[in-house]
């Protein structure tokens, strides 16, 4: 009986935390954002889903060699657009049958590992930041008003852990059976080849955050984008660009040396 008052109690522990939280984020400083910033938002990120949705269904018809890259070429055609929807068919589409795929130049195949873990990172951030915004308290386990008085900072922890976590996995996916590893080979071979890929696909994605919140919206429109506004997925879609741009060199090095497979 002792144990579940005490259960209970701890339930109303977490739901009083959970219920301060949102008052506390209530009274977070958001922006109030132009009509023409909305709206050119509410465009990039519809431009994004529609090319995301054009290569699933293309996809559909020429499946990919690797399963998982049927996941990587719409995951990041949600923020990179007609640029990666124009990679996708130059460089990632599979060959119609009886043909034989073309060898993409090396600039290509790093294009294609870096947007291989930004895949990871992409589905991971877009989980972590709608989980924090659901459930606040999250935020609290990871900092939030005892660590950082903002709150976008703690949410960074598991927006990391996930995007290395799903990036890890997808790495695992494609090296795997690519050099016939067993399980443990292949998830040592994954940390290899994404460690430094992963870490450096964050550090730009969170300054270029960083830079759109704290820097342009903050101070030009009175404060930052809420998780659930286009403003916040359009600054999310600019800073993922900042991440590929940040990542490519590191996939450069990793494939030259061979840590990282060519595709």
């Amino acid at each position: 009986m002792a144990a579940y008052f005490i259960m209970i109690e701890r339930a109303l522990d977490a739901l009083r935390v959970t219920q301060i939280s949102r008052t506390k984020e209530q009274m977070m400083d958001f922006g109030a954002f132009p009509a023409w910033l909305h709206t050119l938002a509410t465009l990039s990120l519809g431009l994004g889903f529609a090319c995301a949705i054009v290569i699933a269904l293309d996809e559909m018809r020429r499946p990919q060699k690797m399963w998982i890259m049927a996941i990587v070429w719409p995951a990041t055609a949600l923020f990179g657009s007609l640029l990666w929807l124009a990679a996708y068919y130059a460089w990632g589409r599979a060959p119609a049958a009886g043909q034989d795929q073309a060898k993409p130049p090396f600039a290509a195949m790093v294009l294609k590992g870096s947007s291989h873990c930004g895949a990871g990172c992409t589905l991971g951030d877009i989980i972590a930041e709608w989980l924090t915004f659901a459930v606040p308290t999250i935020a609290v386990w990871f900092g939030w008003h005892s660590l950082f008085a903002e709150k976008t900072f703690a949410v960074w922890i598991p927006d990391f852990i996930l995007a290395f976590g799903l990036g890890i996995v997808f790495q695992y996916f494609t090296i795997k059976p690519m050099r016939d590893l067993s399980v443990g080979e292949g998830i040592v071979a994954a940390l290899k080849a994404d460690i430094l890929s992963i870490s450096a696909w964050q550090v730009g994605m969170y300054g270029g955050m960083a830079l759109i919140q704290f820097g342009w919206f903050s101070h030009a429109f009175g404060g930052i984008a809420r998780v659930a506004s286009p403003e916040f997925w359009f600054a999310m879609q600019l800073a993922m660009l900042g991440g590929f741009a940040t990542s490519y060199p590191v996939n450069w090095w990793l494939i030259r040396v061979g840590l990282k497979e060519k595709m």
